[in-house]
C-alpha cells in the first residue's frame, strides 16, 4: 500500500476532506456480464427517481463541487466525474464499457456520487501519493481528453507528477487488462462519514468480479 497525504493547500481549501484507499491484488477481464446486470439495475432505479436538476444536489457531489470553487475551478465547466456518470445517464446515454475494474469503478462512484481514482497500482511512481492543487501549466493527459488543464483541481501526485483528479486520471497510471494491483481512493470531500460503506462497495465487487480477496483499506486525512 502506498502512504498517502493532504497538503497544507487542500486542508486550507476543503477542511473537511476525508479519503479512504482500497489496495488489491486483482484480474481484469474486458467484460463480466453480472456485473453489468447490476449497472443496469442502478441506472433504471436513478433514472426512474431523479431529476437532472437533482444530481448537483447529491451531497458527495455537491462537496465535491464547492471544493473546485474553494481550489479555483468552476465546476461546471469541469464537472466531477460522479456527476458526469449520473447525467450522462440521466440524457439517456448508457455507459461506456471499459474493462470490468473500470466499470465496477464506475458503478460505486453512480452510487455514491464520490468520484473515485482507480488506478494500476504497479504503474504509480514511488510508494507515496500526495493530494494538492493543481497549478498553471502543468502537464496531465486525461484518459481519453488529451491534455486537461488541471489548475485549480485537486489532484493526486506521485514522485512523477499528477495522476488523478475528481474529473479525470492521468493515461500514464490508468488501469488496462494487464493490470494486477489496484489502488482505488475514494474522496470524500464532506467528510469521513461513508467512506468505509464506499470501500466495502469496492472490495465487495473486486471479490465478485475480480477474482480479489478484496485487498486492504487506509483512511486517511
Amino acid at each position: 500500500m502506498h502512504t498517502i497525504t493532504v497538503s497544507k493547500e487542500i486542508n486550507a481549501a476543503c477542511p473537511c476532506f476525508a479519503g479512504v484507499a482500497v489496495y488489491a491484488e486483482v484480474k481484469n477481464s474486458s467484460f463480466s456480464a453480472a456485473l453489468w446486470h447490476e449497472i443496469n439495475i442502478f441506472t433504471k432505479e436513478l433514472t426512474s427517481t431523479t431529476r437532472l436538476d437533482d444530481i448537483k444536489s447529491q451531497p458527495a457531489i455537491a462537496a465535491t463541487r464547492e471544493a473546485y470553487k474553494n481550489c479555483g475551478k468552476d465546476p461546471g465547466r469541469y464537472r466531477p466525474s460522479a456527476e458526469a456518470l449520473r447525467r450522462r445517464l440521466m440524457r439517456g446515454i448508457p455507459l461506456y464499457r471499459i474493462d470490468t475494474l473500470v466499470d465496477l469503478i464506475n458503478l460505486v462512484s453512480l452510487r455514491t456520487g464520490y468520484s473515485i481514482g482507480g488506478f494500476d497500482a504497479d504503474k504509480i511512481a514511488g510508494t507515496h501519493l500526495e493530494l494538492g492543487i493543481g497549478k498553471s501549466g502543468e502537464p496531465f493527459e486525461g484518459i481519453g481528453r488529451g491534455l486537461l488543464n488541471i489548475e485549480g483541481l485537486p489532484v493526486y501526485r506521485d514522485s512523477a507528477g499528477g495522476i488523478g483528479t475528481p474529473t479525470s486520471d492521468n493515461e500514464r497510471t490508468k488501469m488496462d487488462m494487464e493490470t494486477t494491483h489496484i489502488l482505488a481512493i475514494v474522496n470524500g470531500y464532506d467528510g469521513a462519514e461513508g467512506l468505509k460503506k464506499a470501500a466495502e462497495m469496492i472490495q465487495t465487487l473486486l471479490i465478485n468480479y475480480a477474482a480479489s480477496d478484496g485487498g486492504e483499506m487506509l483512511f486517511f486525512n
